[in-house]
């Protein structure tokens, strides 16, 4: 059985000569986004990691994972015009499964309430874990007692989880789940027929009665970040499938009278790899408008790209390219009042990564790439995250300085007026 790629095998399929693509060209008829973008301080100390952001009426809010030894403690902070707040944590533990790409969460719900997850180890093997929830009722002062999505009973792969708000619900999330794999070996079966992961789907109401699980798609790619948002006509999720003869492309599936609709491909990019490359999609959405970006390779050099659609997920425009030399991938992207969309992904070109960033449009319109930072390609970097409130962009990632690793921050504000 084929083990999942290493992190030289995805430097190697992302790494050709430099494409001339004529920058001067690409801004007279692209964008003019030339951000100003401010490193600020961070709320994450020393020995910190897997940042990730989400959005509420009350702000932007921060949640990552620090470490001591074998302990690992979930924090979170949220940001405020004075700054960020002083760091609350979530939940910590000495038997947790820590991961570059699959990243525990903190999100505030429509009611207040917060909701975090994290990966607790349920058994010996290495890929033996546990999505884990919580939630607070007192802005993290205290925390209930922790459970689980899903009770197959089964000491297999569970994690890469998205949580989201349900519309008129609670909490609604969404699992890769291994409990048909044959065994336990999790990334390190990859490739094999024996069992197939799946993409899962849950429910909590508002007094945390799990009210639904049911599956989303049962064959696909075994250790790709998911994502899940919600549009005006439900949730839309997106995940890499996998099919038999081993193409794994960007689905998507939206939920419709309490079920899934069949997946579907955003692109036919026919990325056949026999391997994970450890690379999900990322979205967002207003109203009945979706952006999605994601990562895929073509004639052995990897690139990241976006699409929109302007009906609940249910068709996607032609992509737009984001890198523009290469890309390791790791996409995050926010979608604007006016339309046009900020994506983010790590640019690789002549051995060198940086954290980048466009703004593009649907029309295929594209702003100069924008620089937020120097970044290592290595997987201690993990998924750089960019959110919007308002007019402010908050960008989010792990720095890796001298073999320490520390959450960094940094803003810029963005105009969301119409664009012509």
């Amino acid at each position: 059985m084929m083990a999942l790629m290493s992190a030289p095998t995805i430097r190697a399929i992302a790494t050709l000569a430099v494409v001339s693509l004529g920058v001067g060209s690409e801004a007279r008829q692209g964008l003019d986004w030339r951000p100003a973008i401010q490193p600020i301080d961070s709320p994450a100390a020393e020995a910190s990691a897997q940042p990730q952001l989400s959005v509420s009426a009350r702000g932007v809010l921060l949640s990552w994972i620090e470490r001591a030894g074998a302990r690992a403690t979930l924090k979170f902070a949220e940001r405020n015009p004075t700054g960020w707040s002083e760091p609350r944590t979530a939940a910590s533990g000495d038997d947790w499964f820590v991961n570059w790409a699959d990243v525990p969460s903190v999100v505030r719900l429509d009611d207040g309430t917060l909701a975090a997850h994290w990966l607790q180890k349920s058994g010996a093997d290495t890929y033996a874990y546990d999505v884990r929830l919580a939630y607070s009722k007192d802005d993290g002062r205290t925390w209930s007692a922790s459970f689980t999505p899903h009770h197959d009973g089964t000491k297999r792969e569970h994690g890469f989880a998205s949580l989201f708000q349900m519309p008129g619900a609670g909490l609604g999330l969404i699992w890769l789940d291994g409990r048909a794999m044959a065994s336990a070996a999790g990334h390190d079966a990859h490739g094999g027929t024996e069992g197939a992961m799946s993409v899962r789907f849950g429910t909590f109401d508002t007094n945390w009665k799990q009210t639904s699980e049911m599956p989303v798609d049962l064959r696909v790619c075994e250790c790709c970040p998911t994502t899940a948002v919600v549009t005006s006509e439900g949730p839309v999720v997106a995940f890499r499938n996998r099919t038999e003869d081993e193409v794994r492309d960007i689905y998507v599936s939206r939920l419709e009278g309490g079920m899934w609709t069949e997946p579907k491909a955003v692109h036919d990019d026919g990325w056949k790899i026999p391997a994970c490359p450890v690379n999900g999609p990322m979205m967002s959405a207003r109203g009945r408008n979706v952006a999605i970006a994601w990562f895929t390779v073509k004639d052995d050099v990897g690139h990241a790209y976006a699409a929109f659609s302007s009906d609940a997920g249910r068709t996607f425009s032609a992509p737009t390219r984001l890198d523009q030399t290469s890309a390791l991938g790791r996409v995050d992207i926010d979608l604007l009042p006016d339309g046009s969309a900020v994506a983010t992904f790590i640019e690789f070109a002549e051995q060198r990564s940086q954290f980048s960033a466009r703004r593009i449009h649907a029309s295929g319109r594209k702003s100069d790439l924008a620089t937020v930072a120097a970044i290592e390609g290595a997987r201690a970097s993990g998924y750089p995250r960019v959110a919007r409130l308002g007019d402010e962009l908050v960008f989010a990632w792990t720095e890796s300085k001298d073999g320490k690793l520390r959450v960094r921050t940094a803003v810029t504000r963005i105009a969301t007026g119409t664009l012509e």
